[in-house]
């Protein structure tokens, strides 16, 4: 196995200090929270998760708070994220895959635009307002 020099070292905290950033709060006005629990990280949520993190560095967003959370009570529908955008409902997505959630970051939060065929809930259209 090769030796790290100081410059991948300094590389590899570079990355993950850019993965810890995204979970600080400050400055953050959209939210995506991903079920972690056992049926979700059997289902894949852990491989989602780091698919929102990729998607989020490459286009360079930093308005979005990512974070985890358990059993979000959705079993049958895992991995699960659930989305909060101002100025539209929150919703929560199931069967998240990576390509869902690259689908998430371009046409939710960037696009402003709800993926109707992954949605698993969202509130009543009869409370949300318009703008």
């Amino acid at each position: 196995m090769a030796k790290l020099t100081l410059d991948d070292l300094r590389r590899m905290r570079g990355e993950r200090q850019k993965a810890m950033e995204m979970r600080d709060s400050s400055n953050k006005d959209v939210q995506v929270i991903v079920g972690m629990g056992t049926c979700g990280i059997a289902a894949g949520a852990k491989d989602t998760f780091a698919a929102l993190v990729d998607t989020l560095a490459e286009k360079g967003l930093t308005n979005v708070l990512i974070r985890q959370t358990g059993c979000m009570g959705l079993c049958h529908s895992e991995p699960t994220v659930e989305v909060v955008v101002p100025g539209m409902p929150t919703v929560i997505y199931g069967h998240v895959d990576a390509t869902t959630a690259k689908s998430i970051v371009e046409k939710h939060i960037l696009g402003k635009e709800l993926i109707s065929d992954k949605i698993l809930d969202k509130p009543s259209i009869d409370i949300v307002k318009n703008a």
